[in-house]
């Protein structure tokens, strides 16, 4: 297999040992031949914690900014921001006027590499440690100028300046360091930064390193830290560990263990699609999105989905005056993002449920114990305010979780009266726990979690004189607000209750096993009623008089995130015709079409979502998965989240043991696919042209549940029964 000379190059040069060879699954690089302007033109690279937003100027120069998952300022409402800013320069400059000028990312070993004029840059973060690796090698020596670029140099209200340790034989350290008063407990003094250094360069300014002298070899080392409170020398001096490590390791070892990583991450599962253009450019959307999330998946905290950690300057930003209407210039900076530093669950889903067919579990971790470590917090507020057990997340909420006490006549509004999150959250624990069989997750956090919100449920909301549950006033997602039993809130209930029961007997305590018995025969069923004199599932019970405040389709919660429809499954026509039937059609951004799509089976209107959802770049954004912001912000995580999961369940969707394949694949495309299912099932096959003609199923037992719900080429069949 014939291997791109950039990548020869870029191994030969660094002398830091091979890359694995690539396969025909394997994610295809991106490459520019023209340098950009500003970050709005960068690349991104992550380790899961660590981020850079790379970029080469006209000028030669290369600048990035570096991010991380844990660094939350003390801005109101508290806010991810950029550890800093740095740049390189050479001289004499190669990259200038290059006529031969290359940057590639390589997903597959996730490194970025500049070439032209006679020298070669590799960029990559350490998969396994929190450190940058800039490696320089070129044809005649070069002098290396290294700056920091911090931006954050004076008070701004709540928000400390940045400090840059002026006297660091080291290198260049900075941080910063949260206020300690004035300021959410749980922000005071973090402190997070990082140190510029590597052999051969000396500090020559406040922020600048220079080479000590021209060589054709050179490497710059960038390590990084959060410390979420405590004494700033304990930052320092876990900083001071992390260097010297860094400095003390065998880089070609170091290179080794990175590319190994990255390649068992892109061995787990891929997406080959063909056929036509698009199918192309959705093969690309997917992996990319893919690399992406692992990318800024791993760290402290879940991926933010307005902008995740590569959030760009938007120096052409605008907005309208809220009286004249006009619309004026708005710039941001990287430290800046639309909806803020909290987590909407809504929107932080879609990166989530594609982990579990994709078998990146790890990648699910930081969700789960989030909103794990939110629980004790939330459960002393519901105590606190209604004087019962249980507790729930806000559809809106900082890291730390908190609750505000929500009275039944209080004014009706987008996020009050909403507590359905924590039923999403288990329900996602239990499709987790099926595919990974971890006892120490199912006991540790689902079953807390599950626990948690079950009893809020049952302790919160009183009968009806039939002796059902009646939950009301609760919003029906944001879209209706204080309605009757709304649907999203029943289909879950309805689909966890089922499943939590069927643990082992061993696994639940007796009490709860008897608590959700008598919940699950108290259940209201599910709404549904007539719509243009077509049965169909409503949003909630009761007349439809509630006026819309968003653009959202609760009726279709019954269909995903609450699978009690789909295809091969009982009554797909209410479904379906619900679905033909919505108010609001729209695919971008957190809208569900695609995914409900795929789910009924419908394969011409999942191919046109997906399409649309992974090739939906930001027109002001140059790398080609950096999606538009639609209702949130660029980079836009939804768009990759909702285009990944309707993909794979277009090739692949479950129902309990059953392994449903093809429910909504198109017949002009072609595929090559390897995904995940319960039971650490493996489901690996080839579509040709709508067809199934390839099939392989680990273990071998798990066969027998495959169930075609697509075309199959006969000798994949069973044998028929005498």
């Amino acid at each position: 297999m014939n291997i791109p000379i950039w990548k020869l190059l870029a191994v030969a040069a660094s002398l830091l040992g091979p890359a694995a060879p690539a396969a025909a699954a394997d994610p295809r690089p991106v490459t520019w031949t023209e340098p950009g302007h500003d970050s709005q033109d960068s690349m991104p690279l992550g380790n899961g914690d660590l981020g850079l937003n790379v970029w080469t100027q006209p000028d030669g120069i290369v600048r990035f900014y570096l991010s991380k998952t844990d660094a939350w300022s003390e801005a109101p409402r508290s806010e991810l921001v950029k550890l800093g800013r740095v740049a390189l320069a050479l001289s004499p400059n190669p990259f200038a006027g290059a006529q031969d000028f290359r940057q590639t990312l390589d997903p597959l070993t996730a490194a970025l590499t500049l070439s032209g004029g006679g020298c070669r840059v590799r960029i990559w973060i350490d998969a396994n440690a929190p450190v940058v690796r800039v490696e320089i090698t070129a044809d005649q020596p070069l002098t290396a100028t290294v700056q920091l670029e911090p931006w954050r140099t004076e008070p701004k209200g709540k928000v400390t300046a940045d400090v840059v340790v002026p006297d660091d034989p080291a290198g260049i350290t900075w941080y910063h360091r949260n206020a300690a008063t004035r300021v959410d407990p749980q922000l005071a003094d973090r402190t997070f930064g990082g140190r510029l250094f590597g052999p051969g360069l000396a500090r020559t300014s406040l922020r600048e390193l220079t080479s000590a002298k021209p060589a054709r070899t050179q490497t710059l080392i960038l390590v990084a830290l959060t410390t979420p409170a405590g004494p700033l020398a304990d930052w320092t001096a876990r900083l001071n560990e992390i260097a010297a490590t860094a400095a003390a390791q065998d880089p070609a070892r170091a290179w080794a263990a990175h590319v190994r990583w990255w390649r068992e991450f892109w061995d787990r599962s891929h997406i080959v699609v063909t056929g036509d253009a698009d199918a192309e450019r959705v093969t690309d959307g997917y992996a990319l999105q893919r690399f992406i999330t692992a990318a800024s998946g791993r760290g402290a905290y879940p991926i933010k989905f307005n902008g995740s950690i590569f959030v760009t300057d938007f120096p052409g930003n605008t907005t309208k005056d809220k009286v004249t209407k006009e619309v004026i210039p708005a710039p941001m900076n990287a430290d800046e993002r639309a909806w803020g530093g909290q987590y909407w669950f809504q929107n932080t889903r879609p990166m989530y449920w594609p982990r579990l067919a994709a078998g990146d579990y790890d990648l699910m971790l930081p969700l789960f114990r989030m909103y794990r470590d939110m629980l004790p917090l939330n459960s002393r507020r519901v105590r606190e305010f209604y004087g019962h057990d249980g507790a729930y997340f806000r559809e809106t909420a900082p890291f730390w979780g908190d609750l505000g006490k929500i009275k039944p006549e209080d004014k009706g509004s987008y996020t009050q009266h909403y507590y359905l999150p924590i039923l999403e959250l288990s329900a996602m624990g239990l499709d987790y726990y099926d595919h990974t069989g971890d006892e120490t997750f199912l006991r540790d956090t689902l079953l807390p979690v599950a626990t948690a919100g079950l009893t809020f449920y049952d302790e919160h909301f009183p009968r009806d004189p039939q002796g059902r549950l009646l939950l009301e006033p609760v919003n029906s997602i944001e879209m209706f607000w204080k309605v009757r039993n709304p649907l999203p809130d029943l289909a879950a209930l309805h689909v966890l209750l089922p499943r939590l029961l069927a643990l082992p007997p061993d696994k639940v305590p007796p009490a709860e096993r008897k608590r959700w018995q008598a919940l699950l025969a108290a259940l209201p069923p599910i709404p549904i009623g007539e719509k243009a004199g077509q049965r169909v599932l409503l949003p909630y019970e009761g007349e439809q008089t509630a006026p819309g405040h968003n653009t959202e389709v609760p009726e279709l919660y019954a269909v995903y995130p609450f699978a009690l429809y789909g295809a091969g499954r009982p009554d797909l026509d209410l479904a379906r015709a619900t679905f033909a039937a919505r108010a609001i059609k729209r695919t971008k951004c957190w809208h569900q079409d695609p995914v409900w799509a795929a789910s009924l089976g419908l394969a011409e209107e999942a191919r046109r979502d997906v399409v649309v959802n992974l090739t939906n770049r930001d027109p002001r954004l140059r790398f080609p998965a950096f999606w538009e912001k639609g209702h949130d912000f660029a980079p836009d995580q939804d768009n990759g989240g909702n285009g990944e999961l309707a993909l794979q369940r277009m090739l692949l969707q479950t129902d309990g043991r059953r392994l449903l394949l093809l429910p909504a694949w198109p017949a002009g495309w072609s595929a090559d696919f390897k995904l995940h299912a319960p039971g650490r099932t493996v489901v690996a096959g080839r579509v040709d042209k709508g067809r199934l003609v390839a099939l392989d199923v680990t273990p071998a037992a798990r066969r027998a549940d495959v169930e075609f719900l697509g075309p199959v080429a006969p000798d994949l069949l069973p044998p028929k029964k005498p």
